[in-house]
This record gives C-alpha cells, structure tokens and sequence, in this order.
C-alpha cells in the first residue's frame, strides 16, 4: 500500500509562483532578492494557511542561490535554521541561538534563522533577542512569522520590515484546486469546489485539508450534493427557496422550512447569519456594476440574477434589518428558535399588502392560513361575545344622520338648488356605475366555506382595531342565494348605512379568497333581530339573571338601583 501524503504538504509551494493569493508580497521579495536590497529582519504576519512558513523557506533558499555557482537544485538547507518559538519560548533558548549567530556559514553567503510562532516568545526571550536583531552580523538574516502581531512588543516591531499577508480570495483558492483536480484526475462541479473555498475562509492549508477529506467521502468525481453533504453546509438552493417562500408571505411554508433546518443538526444563528448574507448578496445581485462582488460559482450567479428581479430594494432593505436584529438579540435570548421563528414571520409580512398602515414588527394573522371551525353559527356567536358591546350600543343609540348608503365623493351636504350640488349628483351617477366582471373566473362555492371566510373577516377586522364594523358584520350568518347572491341581515338603519361603508372591502376580501368575481351582498333590514344584544343596564342585567336568578335576591338584599 502506497503512503499517503496530505495535499497541504504534496502541493505545498517551492517557489514564489506556487504561492496563491499573495503576488504583492512575493514579487516585493523577489525583486528585493535580485537588487540585493532585502533587509536582516523580516515578519511575515497574517492569518494562518495564507503562506506565511512556505514564504520564509522560500525566501530563505533563494537568497543563497542568487550568489551560488552550483545549480539551483541546491537548496542550502544546512545553511537554514527552523526554531519553533512555540516550544523554545526561554531565554536560553535565545541565547544559544544568539550564540550560533556568531559563526558565519560554511558555504554560501547568509545564515537564515526562520522563527515561527514568535509571538510566543517570552517578554525575557524578546528582550534577550533585541540586540541581535538589532545589530546582526553581516551573514545572518531572520525571518519571523506569526498570526498575531499584537502581542510582539514595539522595539521588535520597529526593528523588522513587516510583511501583513491577507486572507486567500475565494476565486485564487478554488482555481488552485481545479489545478489539484486536473493533476490528481478528479472531475468536480464549479460550486462544489467553491463551497470547499468559501469554507476555508481564506486559509489554502484548510482548503486542502477540506479537499481531501471530500475526495475520501466521494471518490474521484466531486459534487456540489456530496460537498455539502460531508461538510454539512446550508447549500444555495436552502436559502433560494427560503426566499421564495418569503416573498410569497407563506409564513407555515416558511416554518416548516426553518425546522427542515433545525433538523439538519443547524442553529438558528448560522442560518440566520446565512439568510441575510443571501439578502445581501439578492441586494449586489441588483446592479451590473456591483454583480462582481458575488463570490459565487457560475450557476449560482444566474440564480441571483433571477431572483434580485423578484425582491424589491425595499425588502431586502427591511430584511436584512430584521435578520441583523435577530443576529444581536441571539446569544441573550433565552428562546433562540422563537426569536428566529418570529424574525422570519415579520420578513414574510413585509411585503403582505393586506393592511395600509402596519407597525414595524407586523405578523400576518393566522387566520389567513388556517381552516376555521365547521359549525360557522356558533363561531358567530363566539365572535359576538368578543365584540366589545359598548360600540354597538353607541351605533344603535345615535340617530342616523342619512337615509341612503352614501358615496366618500358625495359625503359634504350641499344645497340641493345649488348647481354644486346638480354637479356632484352626476359624479354619484358615475361612480355608482361598478367594475364589469364578465370577464373574470366564478368557482363555485358552498354556503360554509363563506360563512368560514365571513368570520375569518370578522377576526381579521377585530385584529386591526375596528371593532364596530366587525360587531356589525357579526349580527347575522350570512346566506347563499341563487346565482352566487349573499344575503344579510342587520337590525336598524344606522347599522346598514355602517354596513354599506364596509361592503366594498368585504366584497373584495371573499371575491378574491373564493375566485368568484360574480358574488353580490344585499343587506335587508329585519327589526325583528334588533334585540339580539343587550344594550342598556337594565336589558344586561335582565340576561344576566336568566342565567343566574339569585341576582335578582342579591339585588334586592342589598336594595340596589339600576
């Protein structure tokens, strides 16, 4: 059995070419190489799997070879000293190597001390080392690295010529990988080798060690399925049709999708982190000048491009707030998955039209997505009971002001000898004349599924805050004439002047909900049904005592008015 080498080693880089992703700090120290101008201190600094190791050993073989008369196969290892700071962090450990400084090399014309890690250095050892670093020999050069220059202290700082080495571009790394594909003979999709880059996130040392393990778990053809499966990352396609679902404000689709998720062994917070980065990327997606900050594969950017057409800024806009929220309010929350669960409920009401004016936190009501009790009559008087009494008992006081339903055009008293007002009968005229819905569907529908949707009206107008209209709606069930003809019933004039006002909106409401465009309401006047609430003290207290005769006791022991 052959011994297998890790890609991170088999493809570590051997020269300045080979390394990916930084060609600024590699031409510099090529260039500095060849007009022997290179400094005695060097650090390398970044974070880590950028190259910072594979730089310095680079570096440090080619300094001698600029001078050498052998060939370049001579890499003058003997000539290169490796010191891991991380185990060798003592002041002695210093001092030997200021000790080994002294002696110029046998061959060759530099002596390259490479220490890694060399913030782990002790605040002694840095001390120790100042001096030598300050005033080496002619032959000596060191190269430090490390990932956290902070914690190296000013006087080492400002005696070193410093390299920042950046984070590897998802783009360099995927193409290096293609490179490894073609020589390993493996076939992989595009996105399957993005998502092992984007996952790296910018170390070429992960990426490989990434890479590896997919190839291991899928054999020599590599999927975006497989990758995203092994890696248990959210693929593209989660996100594309959480998104669809919240745009067509499918709030239970939306909920189920999230516990898809959740199920998957996901949290809350990677999605929702995942979700507004979607958002953001919808957001880029908008503007040809901006689409090249997608750092995506070539089948995900047409995606984006689709579906940036659907979402409107002003969404994506309010989405990414919610979902930037929710990311701040997360680690405190003590119920992670509501605090989620809600965020999404308000990003799928964003762009619900249902409502003119909705509060900044704005939840679809439940009513519009789930089916409602079968027995529609004794729901109406469950809805009754809600209805605050007091509204309907102010409606049925006051004395109607107009006999006739009466147009918002036409709602000022003008003289009726006045050419104003001849002018504005002509505007009623016109405008009575209502939309012609020949054209339009007409399903067929039962007497229930309307009186179910009358009531999801009624509770819909009790969320909003109108109460009166909805205790007027509730005073009767309505029926199914022939030809799709609904008749209602109310018990006074005012109630039916209140009604019609309402009517348009109703009428909207069930023509849409039952694809039925040829539904009409006529609302008739039944006295006989006026009684149907009690209004006055004395009618309240009368009902109360049909249900309880020891009021009646209780009222006279205590000799009570009413």
């Amino acid at each position: 059995m052959e011994h297998f080498i890790v890609s991170a080693r088999k493809y570590r880089p051997q020269n300045f070419v080979d390394v990916v992703g930084q060609q600024a700090i590699t031409n510099t120290l090529d260039n500095a190489i060849k007009n022997n101008h290179l400094a005695q201190a060097l650090l390398f600094t970044g974070p880590r799997g950028v190259g910072k190791t594979s730089c310095a050993r680079i570096l440090a073989k080619k300094i001698n070879q600029q001078n050498a008369e052998l060939s370049e196969d001579e890499d003058f290892a003997f000539n290169i000293f490796e010191l891991d700071a991380a185990s060798n962090n003592s002041v002695d450990d210093i001092r030997s190597l200021t000790d080994q400084v002294r002696i110029p090399p046998q061959t060759g014309q530099y002596k390259i001390y490479i220490i890694d890690e060399v913030h782990m250095l002790s605040a002694s050892a840095f001390n120790a080392f100042l001096k030598t670093l300050e005033e080496p020999p002619a032959h000596a050069i060191f190269i430090l690295a490390t990932t956290e220059k902070h914690k190296i202290i000013p006087t080492i700082l400002s005696r070193c010529q410093i390299f920042d080495f950046k984070r590897i571009g998802v783009l360099d790394a995927k193409n290096y990988l293609k490179i490894i594909c073609e020589k390993e003979g493996i076939t992989a999709e595009d996105d399957a080798l993005h998502i092992i880059a984007q996952k790296a996130d910018g170390a070429m040392r992960d990426a490989l060690s990434i890479f590896d393990r997919v190839v291991s778990f899928s054999g020599k053809n590599l999927t975006r399925q497989a990758v995203t499966e092994n890696l248990n990352v959210l693929d593209y396609d989660t996100y594309f049709n959480m998104t669809d679902l919240l745009l067509n404000n499918k709030i239970p689709e939306v909920l189920n999708a999230f516990n898809t998720v959740l199920a998957k062994g996901f949290e809350g917070h990677h999605f929702i982190n995942g979700l507004a980065s979607h958002f953001r990327d919808l957001l880029v997606a908008k503007d040809k000048i901006t689409i090249e900050l997608l750092e995506v594969g070539d089948a995900a950017k047409k995606k984006y491009l689709t579906q940036s057409i659907k979402a409107s800024i002003p969404f994506l806009m309010q989405a990414i707030h919610k979902a930037n929220d929710c990311d701040l309010n997360y680690r405190a929350s003590k119920n992670k998955r509501l605090l989620v669960e809600l965020t999404l409920m308000q990003i799928a009401s964003i762009t619900f039209d249902g409502e003119k004016k909705k509060p900044a936190n704005y939840i679809i009501p439940a009513t519009f997505f789930q089916a409602l009790s079968p027995a529609p009559k004794k729901i109406i008087k469950i809805v009754q009971k809600k209805v605050a009494p007091l509204e309907t008992q102010k409606l049925s006081e006051q004395k109607p002001k107009l006999e006739k339903p009466v147009l918002k055009s036409a709602q000022r008293r003008t003289s009726s000898l006045s050419l104003k007002s001849i002018h504005q009968k002509k505007v009623v005229k016109k405008s009575v004349v209502e939309e012609n819905f020949d054209n339009h569907p007409k399903d067929s529908f039962t007497e229930k599924q309307l009186q179910d949707l009358w009531i999801s009206y009624i509770t819909f107008l009790q969320q909003k805050g109108e109460r009166s209209i909805a205790s007027i709606f509730a005073t009767d069930v309505p029926k199914l004439e022939p030809n799709f003809k609904v008749s209602f019933s109310v018990p006074n004039k005012l109630m039916e002047e209140q009604f019609r006002k309402g009517r348009p909106k109703l009428l909207n409401f069930l023509r849409k909900k039952l694809n039925n465009y040829g539904i009409d309401i006529f609302v008739k006047l039944n006295e006989t049904i006026e009684k149907k609430f009690a209004y006055t003290p004395l009618e309240k207290f009368n009902k109360m005592k049909e249900v309880n005769p020891l009021l009646e006791k209780l009222r006279q022991t205590f000799e009570l008015d009413l």
